[in-house]
């Protein structure tokens, strides 16, 4: 919603902007369709050239978490502690044998059911699981640094991943105004070709040659860079909850007593999603 107001309010400020400072809107309106035909299609084709299919399928989600937002809410913040540490209780009170039904195929366990909205996340159900599986397949004599490290590993393999698209963006962006200015030679050169117009011929050509440069700038600088920004700080808000799910499973493998372990879970979450410690402990006492 707030990427929406933004565009309005942008566009808004600069074309309004112009009209009251007596700017003519009607050479801009007419000239922006060709100029964005060429800036665009260049666009289009440099993405094309630079990335595979897979990349090109990226960068299209990514601009759909734009607008969308961050996946995860207070209740998903909730579910993954509660999940997670429901595992990890199995794993203390029962044992591995116990354990490895669940991480060995999660999309048949009872106590993943509990969670489908988690369990439509396969890179978190494959971080629990494939962490867990470990610990069930050494019966727990893995040293917790080591299993600590292989979780910083992917996570930090996952993270780079779903970046991707906004490096995209972001490229994108600063190819921008090059590609405006390529749009604005060619105007000229048009122009150059029609010399010998009237001089208000020529005026309205030159004009709209500069369109490109506008075009390529604003797009760059004013819409383009400042979604691969916002794709940033969504990829960042949702990567919050693997590290919830790393703190809850570190914690418990140390033996770390349950007020300590939702304490290290809490603390990586942001303010605004960030469950209270009695609305934790409760909700853990009462499964």
């Amino acid at each position: 919603m707030f990427v929406i107001i933004g565009l309005v309010v942008l566009l808004v400020m600069i074309f309004g902007g112009f009209a009251i400072t007596g700017g003519a809107l009607g050479p801009v309106m007419e000239a922006i369709p060709h100029e964005m035909l060429i800036i665009g299609g260049a666009a289009v084709g440099a993405l094309i050239i630079g990335n595979s299919m897979k990349e090109l399928k990226a960068f299209g989600g990514g601009l759909g978490k734009v607008f969308k937002g961050p996946q995860y809410k207070k209740q998903d913040y909730l579910d993954v502690i509660f999940l997670v540490s429901k595992l990890m209780k199995m794993l203390r009170t029962d044992g591995p044998i116990a354990l490895e039904p669940h991480v060995e195929d999660p999309k048949s366990s009872a106590i993943f059911a509990e969670y489908p909205r988690l369990l439509k996340d396969h890179s978190l159900v494959d971080l629990i699981a494939d962490t867990l599986r470990l610990v069930v397949v050494s019966s727990g004599t893995l040293d917790v640094h080591a299993v600590e490290e292989v979780m910083d590993n992917k996570i930090k393999t996952h993270h780079h991943e779903v970046e991707g698209p906004a490096g995209t963006i972001a490229g994108l962006a600063d190819a921008l105004p090059a590609l405006g200015i390529v749009a604005a030679v060619l105007g000229v050169v048009k122009t150059m070709g029609s010399i010998d117009k009237p001089p208000a011929i020529l005026g309205g050509m030159i004009g709209s040659a500069l369109v490109g440069t506008f075009m390529g700038v604003l797009l760059a600088y004013g819409i383009v860079a400042p979604l691969a920004n916002r794709l940033k700080q969504v990829i960042d808000a949702d990567g919050a909850i693997y590290h919830v799910v790393k703190q809850i499973i570190i914690a418990s493998l140390h033996g770390h007593p349950q007020p300590l372990v939702i304490e290290a879970a809490r603390s990586g979450i942001a303010h605004s999603n960030q469950p209270g410690f009695a609305e934790v402990f409760d909700g853990l006492r009462g499964r």
